[in-house]
């Protein structure tokens, strides 16, 4: 076929397929149908996703997604497969409720069970805060020192997990509060400045050592009833250690100086009312082998 101007026609062979009669910039369509073993696997497939979203959940709605008529769920399945393993571990979890929390750690079979599932209980709920290592962080304490504000023995752990601290959740929970020495104007400026290069002394240099001697004095009068008077602290008050250079959110001046200004309210929710017994027992387990438990 011959060009008219800018058009260019197609010329057609003999044995082409028909075309569908559309042309587009000189390029025509042949008229060749899909072979009718893929047709009908197409229509199968819509079949088959037609009969899936309704024996399956599948078409979300305002507030969940059509059930399906099977009743089939992700979460169910998940929630039947937790229930079998809690039914084939309910022996062990029994005779970990009931066992004295010091004898958990002499029980060769328990012990080995409690620090695997306490393991599995301090990386779902704890490591947020003290870190996947249990190293702790700025605020939150390390779990592997020997420096427990509450003690570190195994019932210690296990109330300070159960109850938790100074949280509102629970009438057990741990409580001590330090007051705002600079913040209530309980202590001037310079009293302030004293009494933290006098804490500094304990366990490192002051930043000013002509205060020390008068931080001495500030520290006695308003500190040695909760820190002890050699500041060593006090753990039925959960007031920390300051003689061994281990400090929750740090020992430097302007740290220090922070604490006693305006103090510090840490928080640790209670799980007495997320975790079973037995789950409680096992972290305790776990945290009290980490190394600092005593």
């Amino acid at each position: 076929m011959s060009d008219t101007g800018m058009n260019k026609k197609v010329q057609i062979h003999e044995g082409d397929p028909n075309t569908t009669g559309h042309e587009w910039d000189g390029i025509m369509e042949f008229d060749n149908p899909m072979p009718r073993w893929w047709l009908w696997i197409f229509y199968a497939t819509i079949v088959w996703g037609i009969g899936y979203s309704i024996a399956y959940p599948a078409w979300p709605l305002v507030s969940e997604a059509t059930n399906g008529l099977l009743g089939w769920s992700s979460r169910g399945k998940v929630q039947a497969e937790i229930a079998m393993v809690e039914a084939a571990n309910a022996p062990v979890n029994a005779k970990l409720e009931q066992l004295e929390l010091d004898r958990i750690p002499s029980d060769p079979e328990l012990s080995g069970y409690a620090v695997s599932a306490g393991s599995a209980v301090f990386k779902t709920w704890c490591a947020q805060c003290h870190g996947s290592g249990a190293a702790g962080a700025k605020g939150y304490p390390n779990l592997l020192d020997d420096d427990w504000l509450w003690g570190g023995t195994m019932e210690d752990i296990h109330t300070t997990i159960s109850y938790g601290i100074r949280n509102e959740e629970s009438d057990d929970a741990r409580y001590s509060a330090m007051p705002a020495f600079g913040r209530d104007e309980l202590l001037g400026k310079e009293e302030v400045s004293q009494v933290v290069n006098y804490v500094m002394s304990l366990s490192g240099e002051p930043q000013d050592a002509s205060q020390v001697a008068a931080g001495a004095v500030v520290y006695a009068d308003n500190c040695a009833s909760c820190h002890a008077e050699d500041g060593s602290g006090d753990r039925t008050q959960g007031a920390p250690n300051l003689r061994d250079a281990i400090w929750l959110y740090g020992g430097d001046y302007e740290t220090l100086h922070e604490t006693v200004w305006n103090a510090r309210y840490g928080v640790m929710p209670n799980w007495d009312t997320r975790l079973s017994e037995a789950e409680i027992r096992a972290v305790s387990a776990y945290v009290h082998q980490l190394g600092g438990g005593e």
